[in-house]
């Protein structure tokens, strides 16, 4: 199997035996536009505050360059692979024409053309609106999704499309997830998976939003869900069809076959996201297991068996992880990509002696707090308009001071997330990290005194594509289910980290500082008039 991982910067592929898992070979392609958020490619045309676009090119390319690196670097003779697994990042969403073809190719000096990534903010506004009246109207799909509507999900980008480019949206045949998008250009069959649709696409009990509040909102904006083209689960309207995971969503077409070297007519599975297929690399298919995928971000994700509402979890979704469970999603904006942010503006010594100085610190030691919304909070706020915040710096603080500090608020930020899940009665019987943040031992060993619980580990350092892989068996028919497939070809190190008494005693009060600047700067009343204030200055 062939399982492809299409990330925030790169696009992973890693070339795995069905039998057991192995990870035979692969290979890994850098976007050659990376994130698009200053300027658009080949143009001077500048985008706003907390946008981000990504191209479509940089996807095909991986399909064209890393898989058959991949495949060569297995060793393995090309014929000899039965299917083909993708992943992606969610929500990163693109409006195209009715045969797939993305608007950006068309009118590339056009921002809302282009696929907005994950991690575009730019919506806030779009989705107050959307919760505000939501709320107000009582609308039932609200509190599966912990009451809020997130600014990355499709409804608040497709909003603010219409609304700030209303030529755009109405070209806009298709409003489409980049993780659908690929598996339409490999199969030519155009599909929807019930991952995505679930958490990102407001999809609940067969339904979408009805046209009456999306009308209420825009009048505009009543026909939005003619564009993402879906019917009932397991049914087809067209030749779309809304998808399950573990499914066949159709064959490798001759096009696709030439990109990626595999055969014409390898099976090609339902198209997923990230972190949700890393539970199955990391054979955590079960209730009660929560896999945190820490990387520029982080998501958490778990199945239950129980179904509640938990505030501001990204939703619960049925068959959202695997088939016949319940799966919660939740998740931090920014992770990895704060501690990049200050090494490069102000860690000249770089991640690995800045790790170095700050792990021979008491906890506490700095005196710092911090709050991880640099990239606005997503988990339990849903409010990407809040930054973030260091309190206690004195003319004694070191960089090292910063940077653990930093490194302690995401724990914390893990931790807020998963008491809500426990209050809300969703039990979380194990924490089990993947994602790239795993090679760093000190921050694993901080988020396991933090959280007061053994850490698991993945046994993989690509879960993603792992993950993709077990998929694409399930999909060709070698394993009955996700479970099974899961269990013979997934691996992971339970209690691979377990907390110090001492330093979870310490950590507990420095939380409780952490939950009082997280109540105070959680209205947002300051936050949001800084960022005001910034973009108004920027404009």
């Amino acid at each position: 199997m062939v399982g492809v991982d299409f990330g925030t910067l790169s696009g992973r592929a890693v070339v795995v035996r069905v039998s057991d898992g192995a990870e035979l070979g692969s290979a890994v392609h850098e976007y050659a536009h990376r994130v698009i958020e200053h300027t658009l490619p080949g143009t001077d045309v500048r985008l706003g505050p907390d946008w981000a676009l990504q191209s479509p090119q940089d996807w095909i390319d991986v399909m064209r360059i890393a898989v058959p690196a991949a495949i060569a670097a297995a060793g393995v003779p090309a014929g000899e692979v039965v299917g083909i697994g993708t992943d992606f990042t969610a929500c990163t969403v693109l409006p195209t024409t009715a045969d797939g073809t993305p608007l950006c190719f068309e009118t590339p000096e056009q921002p809302h053309a282009w696929p907005k990534l994950w991690k575009h903010h730019a919506a806030q506004p779009h989705a107050d609106r959307i919760n505000e009246l939501a709320a107000r109207r009582g609308e039932s799909w609200l509190p599966r999704y912990g009451g809020k509507i997130s600014s990355e999900w499709e409804f608040a980008k497709g909003l603010q499309l219409l609304e700030e480019a209303p030529e755009v949206y109405a070209r806009a045949e298709r409003w489409i997830e980049a993780a659908d998008w690929i598996i339409w250009q490999l199969t030519g069959v155009e599909s929807r998976n019930i991952c995505t649709v679930g958490y990102k696409g407001v999809f609940q009990d067969g339904s979408y939003p009805s046209e009456e509040y999306l009308a209420e909102l825009n009048p505009g904006f009543a026909g939005f869900v003619g564009k993402l083209a879906t019917g009932e689960v397991g049914d087809k309207t067209g030749d779309v069809t809304l998808a399950p995971l573990g499914g066949l969503a159709g064959r490798l077409t001759a096009r696709a076959a030439e990109w990626t070297g595999l055969p014409e007519g390898a099976a090609v599975a339902v198209g997923n996201v990230d972190a949700h297929v890393t539970a199955a690399a990391a054979d955590a298919v079960r209730p009660g297991q929560m896999v945190a995928i820490m990387g520029t971000s982080t998501c958490h994700i778990m199945p239950s068996d129980r179904l509640a509402e938990v505030p501001g979890m990204c939703g619960v979704v049925s068959d959202g992880i695997v088939p016949g469970l319940w799966g919660y999603e939740a998740g931090q904006s920014a992770v990895g990509d704060i501690f990049a942010w200050f090494v490069d503006n102000f860690g000249a010594d770089g991640h690995e002696r800045l790790t170095e100085a700050a792990e021979k610190q008491a906890v506490g030691q700095h005196g710092l707090v911090a709050l991880d919304w640099f990239g606005g909070n997503r988990s339990v706020l849903v409010d990407h308009n809040l930054s973030g915040v260091i309190v206690g710096q004195t003319l004694a603080t070191r960089p090292e001071d910063v940077y653990r500090a930093l490194i302690e608020s995401t724990a914390f930020g893990a931790r807020m997330i998963v008491e809500t899940f426990e209050k809300s009665g969703v039990p979380v019987e194990e924490f089990i990290v993947a994602g790239g943040l795993l090679k760093n031992r000190f921050l694993m060993q901080v988020y396991s005194d933090v959280l007061r619980r053994p850490l698991s580990v993945i046994g993989s350092d690509q879960g993603p594509a792992l993950g993709s892989a077990v998929h694409a068996a399930v999909a060709v028919g070698e394993y009955a289910s996700i479970e099974q497939a899961a269990a013979a070809m997934g691996k992971r190190t339970e209690r691979a980290y377990v907390p110090d008494a001492a330093r979870a005693d310490a950590y507990d009060r420095l939380y409780a500082e952490y939950r009082r600047l997280h109540d105070f700067f959680g209205d947002g009343q300051m936050l949001h008039a800084l960022r005001a204030i910034r973009n108004e200055a920027q404009a």
